[in-house]
C-alpha cells in the first residue's frame, strides 16, 4: 500500500513512516493539510491507498483537510491519528468522513491492525445495483447506463440511503439523520437543495430517478419509468 502521513510533528512522521515501510508499505509525509492538498493535486504523481491524518496542525488542520477532500469527491480512506481524545472530536471526525480514529499514544501493532480493518471493510462493501444504476460503495462511485455520474459525498450518501429501500418514501427528517447525522430540524432547506443537485446530475444520464412525494419526502421512482430511457442530449 501507499500511505500519506499528514502530521506537523517531524519525529512522529519519521517514526510512523519507518514502521510502515518496515511492514512492506510505501510512505510519504507532509507537515499539514495544505501541503497534503498540494501533494494530492499533483497530476503526474502516484496516488495513495490511505491517509493517516493529525487534527491540530498549522495552515490547514485535519478537520479542514478532510472536509475539503470529501467535498471534492475524493474518497481515499482516512484514519485520524491524533491526541485529541474527546468523544465529541471522535464523532466529528467520523461524521466528516474518516474511516477510523486512533488516539496517540498507541502501539504500532494497533495502527497496523486498524489499517488492515479499514482495507477489509472497504473491500467487503458490495455494490448496490438497481436497473441501469450502480453504486460502488467501496470506491464511492456511481455509473448509470455505462456513464459515470460525479457526485459530492453528501449526494452519494443521499442516493445510497434512498436505494437501500427503493419503495420507501424517506422524510426530510429521516434523510437529515441518515446523511447528516442531525436528529433535529436545523431550520434550513439543506435536504431539498442536495436532492435537487442529485436529481440534476442523474437526469444528465436519462429520465428522472427520484420522485417527490408532496408533503412527505423523497423516494426512488419505479425502475420501469427510468431504466431504459436514453441519456438526454
Amino acid at each position: 500500500m501507499r500511505l500519506l502521513v499528514v502530521d506537523d510533528d517531524p519525529k512522529f512522521r519519521a517514526f510512523v513512516s519507518a514502521g510502515l515501510e518496515q511492514s512492506g508499505n510505501e510512505c510519504e509525509t507532509v507537515p499539514d493539510g495544505s501541503a497534503a492538498l498540494e501533494r494530492l493535486s499533483q497530476a503526474n504523481a502516484p496516488g495513495f491507498d490511505m491517509i493517516l491524518l493529525d487534527v491540530m496542525m498549522p495552515v490547514k488542520n485535519g478537520w479542514e483537510f478532510l472536509n475539503d477532500i470529501r467535498e471534492r469527491g475524493r474518497e481515499t480512506p482516512v484514519i485520524f491519528v491524533t491526541a485529541r481524545d474527546s468523544v465529541e472530536e471522535r464523532v466529528k471526525g467520523l461524521r466528516l468522513g474518516a474511516d477510523d480514529y486512533i488516539i496517540k499514544p498507541f502501539a504500532f501493532e494497533e495502527l497496523i491492525a486498524r489499517i488492515d480493518t479499514v482495507v477489509r471493510r472497504r473491500k467487503s462493501l458490495a455494490p448496490i445495483e438497481l436497473g441501469n444504476l450502480r453504486l460502488d460503495l467501496a470506491h464511492r462511485s456511481v455509473v448509470r447506463a455505462g456513464l459515470k455520474v460525479d457526485l459530492s459525498p453528501r449526494e452519494f450518501d443521499l442516493l445510497r440511503v434512498l436505494l437501500t429501500q427503493p419503495e420507501k418514501v424517506f422524510s426530510r427528517a429521516e434523510l437529515l439523520l441518515e446523511v447528516w447525522g442531525i436528529d433535529f430540524d436545523p431550520g434550513t432547506n439543506v435536504v431539498d437543495v442536495h436532492v435537487a443537485r442529485l436529481r440534476r446530475k442523474l437526469e444528465r444520464t436519462g429520465a428522472a430517478v427520484i420522485q417527490t412525494s408532496r408533503g412527505e419526502g423523497y423516494r426512488i421512482a419505479p425502475v420501469s419509468e427510468w431504466e431504459q430511457q436514453a441519456p438526454r442530449a
